[in-house]
């Protein structure tokens, strides 16, 4: 990440003004600390921690590797299927899905509010008090506290906060928005200590998934020292997908289905490695939103539809 700042002086321009702001706050006689705690975070303490977190992320930063695995595109109602089918052994081994909502309706919106720590919450969650957060950005408005289980951190991502705990981080990229060869396809990366990329990992590539597998097993190999954090964007799910499927010239609900059975097979060769090499290592797996294939006259995703916000999502120590 470059340490070069951009300044933009046109920031200073604005029609109100820091005393402006501090006359406001005194006339209604609200303090700064009073401000702090109306915050939902605090407005919805009561009912917040209710249940108790399946994990401790504190105990799980400082101890164990970390993976982040995001199958881009994978639809909630394929995921279940294929696991009830037993088509996808590998992910099947550590859980069932959970049925979520996506943080965003595609990829950019979604893995800002993942990278700040807001991942898929649970389908039925009613409030922000419903979430079981594994990443509390403390500087976000919510309070300074963070919840039972959560890792608080500071900074403006989740990498940036793990790599204060001594973390290092790998982003291996998919589709175009991890790519590096535009001014978009390098925000995401950047956000990485180290940030891989080559066109092999591209959507169009049928064997996407394996050649990612391939150059990470050899990166490990290497790999000494600290803990670490690794981002996978898997983009074997995301269009095109038709090739996955014998005899098939387009994209469908069928092929979306091929393709993370393709996708289950490659990570059982990245899991059983990881584990060898590097030790004890939590995973998060999970999508970033959904597609449609025709549904309601719908295509594709970037919009609200629930083929596009009902997401898969577990997580698991290897």
């Amino acid at each position: 990440m470059s340490d070069d700042a951009i300044h933009d002086d046109s920031l200073n321009d604005n029609s109100m003004n820091d005393d402006l702001i501090n006359d406001n706050l005194m006339h209604e006689n609200v303090t700064c600390q009073e401000a702090l705690r109306e915050v939902p975070a605090g407005l919805f303490g009561r009912t917040l921690n209710a249940m108790q977190p399946d994990i401790d992320m504190n105990k799980i930063a400082g101890s164990h590797d970390i993976l982040f695995i995001c199958l881009d595109t994978l639809r909630y109602d394929v995921a279940a299927e294929e696991e009830a089918k037993g088509t996808t052994p590998v992910l099947n081994r550590y859980g069932p899905w959970e049925k979520c909502q996506a943080p965003g309706n595609f990829t950019y919106p979604s893995h800002h509010a993942m990278f700040a720590g807001f991942l898929p919450c649970p389908y039925d969650a009613k409030s922000i008090a419903d979430r079981q957060p594994l990443f509390f950005p403390v500087n976000a408005g919510m309070g300074k506290r963070a919840p039972a289980g959560a890792f608080g951190f500071s900074g403006a991502t989740i990498m940036e906060g793990l790599e204060k705990a001594g973390y290092d981080t790998w982003c291996v990229g998919g589709v175009a928005f991890f790519d590096k060869r535009s001014d978009l396809g390098r925000v995401f990366p950047g956000y990485f200590r180290r940030s891989y990329w080559n066109p092999s990992f591209a959507c169009p590539v049928k064997d996407s998934t394996g050649n990612q597998v391939d150059f990470l097993l050899k990166k490990i190999e290497k790999a000494t020292g600290t803990f670490g954090f690794l981002y996978l964007n898997i983009d074997a799910i995301h269009y095109p997908n038709y090739f996955y499927l014998d005899g098939a010239v387009h994209d469908s609900l069928e092929s979306h289905g091929a393709a993370l059975r393709y996708v289950d097979g490659q990570l059982g060769r990245l899991f059983e490695r990881w584990k060898a090499v590097r030790g004890s290592t939590f995973v998060i797996c999970c999508s970033d939103h959904g597609t449609c294939y025709g549904e309601d006259g719908c295509q594709f995703h970037g919009i609200n539809h629930p083929a596009v916000t009902t997401v898969p999502y577990k997580h698991f120590t290897l």
